[in-house]
């Protein structure tokens, strides 16, 4: 979504009530986040919301990218937040071969997360519980963070495009629609 660097638009202030709204759906998407969204968005302070293209707004805190939201669609966090808060979320993990197609803003296929270096929900020894809230089968547009075989960070956050079960059965196929990548223009983004 973010394949070319921009520069920011707009930036204002958002209400205090619209911020209490921000709030709650953050926690609706993500309830791991209960214990940390102190934390993330602090209930005192001033939050702003900056229009970036394709009719995104991102919000922000003293300058620091927090989530993102299309439209109307699920508001995602940016990749910062899930670095530092990686078990908080629902994740999959590619093998190595697919890693250089994700940081070229590639739309991730199927087989990079079914490969043998690939890892979803319900799979390896630990039931896949790790990768997934407790090892449940994620469903087709859930927010889901993409690690890589071999690395400490998550190199991708985007929408599954169908669900794990249905990648285990077909094998092929657009498993993950590009949101947000290392290295893609929000997070090249200078907010100073």
């Amino acid at each position: 979504m973010f394949k070319k660097d921009f520069t920011a638009g707009s930036k204002s202030k958002v209400k205090s009530s619209a911020q209490r709204g921000i709030r709650q759906k953050v926690l609706d998407t993500y309830p791991l986040l209960t214990p940390y969204i102190d934390e993330i968005l602090p209930k005192k302070e001033q939050l702003d919301t900056i229009k970036i293209p394709d009719r995104v707004a991102l919000y922000s805190l003293h300058n620091r990218p927090l989530f993102w939201q299309h439209m109307d669609d699920a508001i995602m966090p940016h990749l910062s937040v899930v670095h530092k808060y990686p078990w908080c979320f629902s994740r999959v993990r590619i093998d190595r071969g697919a890693i250089r197609f994700v940081l070229s803003g590639a739309t991730l296929m199927v087989p990079g997360l079914t490969s043998p270096g690939g890892r979803l929900p319900g799979e390896g020894e630990d039931g896949g519980e790790e990768y997934g809230n407790g090892g449940r089968e994620l469903e087709a547009g859930e927010v889901v963070v993409v690690e890589a075989e071999g690395k400490e960070n998550a190199c991708m956050i985007g929408v599954l495009k169908m669900g794990t079960k249905e990648m285990k059965e077909k094998k092929k196929g657009v498993g993950i629609e590009n949101g947000h990548y290392l290295g893609d223009g929000l997070w090249k983004l200078d907010l100073s």
